[in-house]
């Protein structure tokens, strides 16, 4: 496809000697080793600790909270309830963080009010955690309760289009064609219901938050969190203070999948805390309570697909139903991805939530897209069974090659059909016999599948400061977080670059409110976003020393243009005439300066935007093995083909698509946050009841990365977090049918399902 030029679109000032090449995380060795500090490690000389006390209802109202047993415990400071609590701001849009969903966010303690399972009731403060722990145990808490509604079931038809659209969620387009009448008259049609279970994140670390008092009165906060800014505008907007009182850091996260995209409760009790008794508290909640707030949300859906007898696909409709809780109108995009995906001519595509007596669901990874996927690339597998199609061939015929959910917009690029055609000659997909339970191994059935994945492929706007000092040290960063996606290694690699610099001489600082302003990290847009910040910073600083230089008695780059430059080795010479030369460090030194510095912003390209989409594509393949006995499901072989643009590191990129996998892998079979609906809890609320995938679950996963050039943005790279994960679970769903002949289509597969 013919691309239109970029005006944001510039070369490197050096050359692409690191940017590209495998490269380990620069981080990983303090992480090892225990040098990393998170949130809950940093301490201060007078640090209490609070304990949160946890309603034991999901719906009604507290009528009396006894705490004179924990407040005589020797070490106990104080016991803050909704009864006690300082004031804060009482208006919601002081609650309301950068990813706030519409609607009135909780505020912790604010009253007697009960409206979700493990709601923070009381935070007991002591000089020590097991003290306050023990004297939360002493805490009473007496309720009226009222029975709650937490079956998305039962209140499906309460659902309802959200009045507010969630900022930067895209409601379904206006349907086009005739979606209902086509259906009717199709030769071929195919139609479900598909559900997948409520997932919580469950990051290694766990939530916290340390609030280190100074002795001038301004805090320093160390906050689980993916992106500081996030915070800091959080806890100034709620506590009525001026932005210089408050610097928030997070350098380290023992990861997030979205759970940290907002400041959880446990960063408004410490404040509070702190705020209160005058002196640092830390709140770290227990892996019970991350029970009690975000989670990726169940979703109903349905999808009904009409076709020739040749497979071309005449009509599609895909209707969802997500729940929310009963305070926020929590959105994700789940329907439009049909849309995009395949070319049709009559599409109807339906969102709508309901409330129910939960913590209000959140992002995680590829929100939205992990379930809507799931839902159309298995009713794809059954349309070709339907119509005698190989999946891949059925998926060929209706390719998209541009976006009609956005009035016809091409693909910026869309290497798709690459992915599959080189996705299925690593996996060996020309020597599968289509028959459901024809292959088998012993006393196992063999199932292979194979479903597309999709994401948005995004840039926000972001800053970045690049500093050089006379010892030839370039120091480049901003306040966004390295959620465990290399962050810190590929800026380094982007720095190093630009100035023509090697790695060792570069320090990446990150997750810091005194750097300049980053988005949170999520959404796979941040190597885009951050990257080419500190690139355009770096070519900044490069430019003025390279002006530098060319002031210099006898310069060997006078009267030489800068676009001439070349940068490398830490020393700029002429393009094509390598002799003339000068180092950094000689510049800096002989024209005095003590450091060269540059702030710069970057943004989404507005032409390439209103032109063309963006997405990422990959193509997974997977290879099941299923006990025909015992009805036990593996995953014995995986292979994800991603096209992605430019690869900045291959070897984190990998990384980024395994973890996805294995958290597809997770979806597919094993993840379920199992709802009590009589007392509206999550029962299986721990690490041994609440399963994931472990090394024993995890065989072969092979990642190709297909060449595709992408200017959507300087860098031309596209995200990479989330990718992996979509199309992951309904590639195994498809496996596990043409392994069995039986059709999942409410995750996770479990033995029952199967026998």
């Amino acid at each position: 496809m013919t691309q239109t030029s970029n005006p944001q679109t510039f070369s490197s000032t050096g050359r692409d000697t690191f940017v590209g090449t495998p490269r380990s995380r620069i981080d990983g060795p303090a992480k090892v080793t225990g040098l990393a500090k998170y949130a809950g490690e940093f301490a201060a000389p007078d640090l209490a600790y609070g304990y949160v006390v946890s309603s034991s209802i999901a719906k009604g109202r507290i009528t009396a909270i006894e705490s004179a047993e924990a407040e005589a415990v020797p070490g106990v400071l104080k016991v803050i309830t909704h009864a006690n609590r300082p004031r804060t701001a009482w208006r919601d849009k002081n609650f309301q963080d950068a990813v706030a969903p519409p609607g009135s966010p909780f505020r912790a303690l604010y009253d007697d009010l009960i409206v979700f399972s493990g709601q923070p009731v009381a935070l007991v403060v002591a000089e020590d955690f097991e003290t306050a722990r023990y004297a939360a145990s002493l805490v009473r808490v007496s309720y009226a309760m009222q029975e709650p509604v937490t079956d998305l079931k039962a209140v499906r038809g309460d659902a309802y289009d959200p009045p507010t659209k969630r900022e930067g969620i895209k409601p379904p387009p206006a349907p086009w064609g005739d979606a209902d009448q086509a259906f009717g008259s199709a030769p071929i049609r195919v139609q479900g219901g598909y559900s997948m279970a409520n997932e919580h994140h469950n990051p290694m670390e766990p939530h916290a938050t340390t609030v280190v008092v100074e002795q001038d009165g301004t805090y320093t906060v160390y906050d689980k969190i993916q992106g500081v800014s996030n915070s800091h505008q959080y806890l100034v907007n709620v506590f009525g203070l001026k932005p210089d009182q408050v610097r928030v850091l997070n350098p380290y996260l023992g990861g997030g999948f979205g759970s940290g995209l907002r400041p959880q409760y446990q960063a408004f009790l410490a404040m509070l805390a702190a705020q209160e008794l005058k002196r640092s508290v830390r709140v770290t909640l227990t892996r019970d309570q991350m029970w009690s707030f975000t989670y990726r949300g169940e979703a109903l859906q349905t999808v009904a697909l009409g076709a020739e007898p040749d497979g071309t696909l005449t009509t599609l409709r895909h209707d969802a139903v997500q729940g929310t809780s009963t305070f926020e109108d929590y959105q994700e995009v789940i329907v439009n991805w049909s849309g995009v995906l395949y070319r049709c001519e009559n599409v109807a595509l339906t969102y709508r939530i309901a409330k129910l007596d939960t913590a209000t669901p959140g992002d995680m990874r590829a929100p939205g897209a992990v379930t809507g996927v799931f839902a159309i690339e298995t009713a794809m597998d059954e349309l070709a069974y339907a119509t005698g199609q190989d999946p891949i061939a059925l998926r060929l015929k209706n390719y998209a090659e541009s976006d009609a959910t956005a009035q016809g917009k091409p693909f910026g690029s869309k290497e798709l059909k690459s992915c599959f055609r080189q996705g299925a000659e690593r996996f060996g997909w020309a020597k599968r016999n289509p028959e459901p339970r024809s292959m088998r191994e012993g006393r196992e059935l063999v199932g292979w599948g194979v479903a597309t994945g999709i994401w948005e492929s995004m840039m926000m706007q972001s800053s970045a400061i690049a500093t050089l000092t006379p010892d030839g040290r370039l120091t480049v960063g901003n306040s966004t977080g390295d959620i465990g996606t290399g962050t810190y290694t590929i800026l380094t690699q982007i720095a190093a670059d630009t100035l023509g610099l090697p790695m060792d001489a570069v320090t990446t600082k990150l997750g810091d409110t005194r750097l300049p302003e980053a988005p949170v990290a999520g959404g796979s847009w941040t190597a885009a976003s951050s990257g080419t910040a500190v690139m355009k910073a770096c070519r900044n600083v490069g430019e003025q020393v390279f002006k530098l230089a060319r002031g210099l008695e006898n310069s060997p780059l006078a009267n030489v243009d800068f676009d001439r430059a070349v940068f490398a080795d830490g020393r700029i010479s002429v393009a094509g005439d390598p002799g003339r030369s000068v180092s950094l460090v000689e510049v800096m030194q002989a024209a005095g300066v003590d450091k060269v510095e540059a702030v710069e912003q970057a943004g989404p390209d507005k032409d390439f935007n209103q032109k063309y989409e963006a997405y990422t594509h990959s193509a997974i393949f997977v290879e099941v093995k299923v006990d025909e006995e015992l009805g036990q499901v593996r995953v014995t072989r995986v292979v994800s083909a991603i096209a992605a643009g430019k690869v900045l590191n291959p070897k984190t990129a990998r990384s980024q698509i395994l973890g996805g996998v294995v958290m597809g892998i997770g979806s597919a079979l094993e993840e379920e946050s199992m709802l009590d609906h009589r007392i509206g809890r999550f029962m299986n609320h721990n690490l041994g009841e609440y399963h994931v995938p472990v090394n024993a679950d995890i065989y072969d996963i092979d990642v190709i990365f297909v060449a595709e050039e992408d200017k959507a943005n300087p860098l031309g790279v596209k995200g990479l977090g989330e990718i992996g994960i979509v199309g992951t679970a309904a590639a195994i769903t498809n496996a596990v049918f043409h392994a069995t002949g039986k059709r999942v289509r409410d995750l996770p597969i479990t033995i029952d399902k199967l026998l």
